[in-house]
């Protein structure tokens, strides 16, 4: 059966993964926190194990136990659920397909293969097989400064020719790339993949974020997000110079170091990382500490 058509606008979280005290085992409850706190910001979706969730730590059996206890989480709340199945081997990235659309996943986020380095016909063709193996919408993930290599606009534009690839999660850090992009693909949905970017990017025809910065203020990014949809731009950029201090501060370390600690600060996580990630600095730490809102009780929209 033809699911229904996706519409990828706004901002969408790249949720980190809540780990207990020792970093043992994922913290369920947590979780269920901290995807309530997305849903009442007015995020348009999550994006559960990414880069930001420490995917590369998770074991086969807890990333398969996180999707589906994020997806039974999240759908009642009304937020699309999008799931990262993105991995250097092919085959191993159409099983991680094949498993998100049966668990019910609205959407894939799949990452360019990493450390194989591979040529553009070889990302072609792994972005395609990877599509064909189970009807689910993808969002692929640009991100030559994790995976080595970037898919150039020529190759993007070739691949949103494919039924089933949807969207572009671009983080090159690149307005260049990403204009000539939307420019060549006006039916694939550019989302930014960095916070400081997001409404540069918006201005050359992304429709929103894959965020780090909503896990700590949803509200204030989907409004960013919504002014800029909207056409208010003047809007749009106060938000973009209120939040720019916190947004420089959440990546002064390799993400999702700084977020981890600043959800700690709030008091709503633990702040664990499993290696090799670790915690943040001491000077990380008093960095955040000027900037992040403070509290549990903190509201979704500050």
């Amino acid at each position: 059966m033809a699911r229904t058509p996706l519409e990828f606008r706004g901002a969408y979280t790249a949720i980190v993964t809540p780990f207990s005290a020792d970093g043992s085992a994922i913290d369920f409850g947590r979780l269920r926190e901290q995807i309530a706190f997305q849903a009442a910001g007015g995020v348009r979706g999550i994006v559960i194990a990414g880069t930001t969730g420490e995917s590369p730590t998770l074991e086969e059996a807890e990333y398969r136990e996180l999707v589906a206890r994020g997806i039974e989480i999240a759908r009642p709340l009304g937020l699309q659920v999008i799931v990262g199945t993105g991995s250097n081997s092919t085959h191993h990235a159409c099983e991680l397909q094949r498993f998100a659309a049966g668990a019910g996943a609205d959407a894939a986020l799949s990452v360019n293969p990493y450390y194989n380095k591979p040529g553009q016909e070889g990302l072609y063709r792994h972005f395609v097989t990877q599509a064909e193996a189970a009807e689910l919408p993808v969002m692929l993930y640009n991100i030559p400064g994790r995976s080595g290599v970037a898919l150039t606009p020529e190759t993007v534009e070739r691949l949103s020719r494919h039924p089933n690839i949807r969207a572009l999660k671009e983080a090159t850090g690149s307005c260049d790339s990403c204009g000539e992009i939307a420019a060549r693909c006006p039916g694939l949905a550019v989302l930014s993949g960095d916070d400081g970017l997001t409404l540069p990017f918006m201005a050359l025809g992304a429709v929103g974020v894959v965020s780090v910065l909503t896990n700590v203020v949803p509200g204030r990014v989907s409004a960013l997000c919504g002014a800029a949809l909207g056409g208010r731009m003047g809007e749009a950029l106060a938000i973009h110079r209120e939040l720019a201090g916190l947004t420089r501060a959440l990546f002064v370390e390799t993400n999702p170091i700084p977020v981890k600690a600043a959800m700690k600060l709030q008091g709503r996580d633990t702040g664990v990382l499993r290696l090799p990630m670790t915690e943040a600095k001491a000077e990380t730490v008093r960095l955040l500490e000027k900037v992040v809102p403070a509290g549990r009780g903190v509201t979704a929209g500050v």
